[in-house]
C-alpha cells in the first residue's frame, strides 16, 4: 500500500491543531495518532481546543490533554464552554472564535471531526474547520457512537498495539463521567482500531482512520 510521510525531518518543529466538540472527542478520534506523532517528532507542538464543557468535564479534559501531550515539546490547551448539542444554534459565536483562532496559529496539520458525522456539534466543527483553514492539511477523525455513521475512510495511520492500549487506558482512567455509557469501553476502542488495521494492512495490526479530502503531492 502506498504510504505518505511528512516532509519535515524529525528534528524540525511541527505544529498540530486538534479540534474537538466535546471533552473526549480528540482522544477517542485520534489519540493513538497523537501518541505516535509525539514519539516520531521530538519537537512537535500542539494547539488543543475543546469547544464544549462544564466544570467537571473541563477538569477531565485538561487532565487528559496534559497526559496525552506530556512528551510534546510544547502545548497549549483551550477548553471552551459552548453549549453541548446546541452548536448550530450558537454558530455565529463559534465562527467568531475560529476567526480568532486562525490569527493565533498556522498549523502544519489539523485534526478535526468527520464532515458527515451525524452529531450536529461534530459536523459544525468540521464545516468551520474547512471554512477557516483553506490552505492546510486537514484530516477528519471518526468516533464510534449510537448513530452508526462510521463510513469508509481513505487515510490510515498504522499503529502498534501499545499505542491503542495506552490510548484506551488514558481515556478510561480519566473520563469518569462517561463510564456509564455502554459504548465507552476498551473493547470498542481496540476493535475499531483492529478493523482499520485490517483495511490498511497495518504491520502492527492496528490503525486509526481519517478522511482526507485534499492532499497535494510534491
Amino acid at each position: 500500500m502506498l504510504s505518505l510521510s511528512f516532509s519535515k525531518k524529525a528534528e524540525e518543529t511541527y505544529r498540530v491543531l486538534c479540534l474537538g466538540s466535546h471533552c473526549d472527542d480528540i482522544e477517542i478520534g485520534c489519540g493513538g495518532t497523537i501518541l505516535k506523532l509525539i514519539e516520531d517528532y521530538p519537537r512537535i507542538e500542539f494547539y488543543w481546543v475543546v469547544f464544549s464543557s462544564n466544570e467537571e468535564r473541563a477538569q477531565e479534559a485538561l487532565q487528559s490533554a496534559n497526559l496525552f501531550l506530556k512528551e510534546a515539546s510544547r502545548k497549549q490547551v483551550i477548553i471552551k464552554n459552548f453549549r453541548d448539542s446546541f452548536f448550530p444554534f450558537v454558530a455565529v459565536e463559534i465562527k467568531e472564535y475560529f476567526e480568532s483562532l486562525k490569527q493565533e496559529i498556522t498549523p502544519d496539520l489539523i485534526l478535526t471531526h468527520y464532515r458527515q458525522d451525524l452529531h450536529l456539534d461534530h459536523r459544525l466543527i468540521s464545516e468551520l474547520t474547512w471554512a477557516t483553514f483553506r490552505d492546510h492539511l486537514i484530516l477528519e477523525y471518526e468516533i464510534p457512537k449510537y448513530e452508526g455513521d462510521l463510513g469508509q475512510p481513505n487515510f490510515f495511520v498504522p499503529l502498534d498495539k501499545q499505542y491503542c492500549q495506552r490510548k484506551a487506558q488514558y481515556i478510561l482512567s480519566i473520563f469518569k463521567t462517561q463510564q456509564e455509557k455502554r459504548w465507552f469501553s476498551e473493547d470498542v476502542f481496540l476493535s475499531l482500531a483492529r478493523l482499520r488495521g485490517i483495511e490498511s494492512n497495518a504491520p502492527g495490526k492496528y490503525a486509526e482512520a481519517f478522511y482526507c479530502r485534499k492532499l497535494t503531492f510534491s
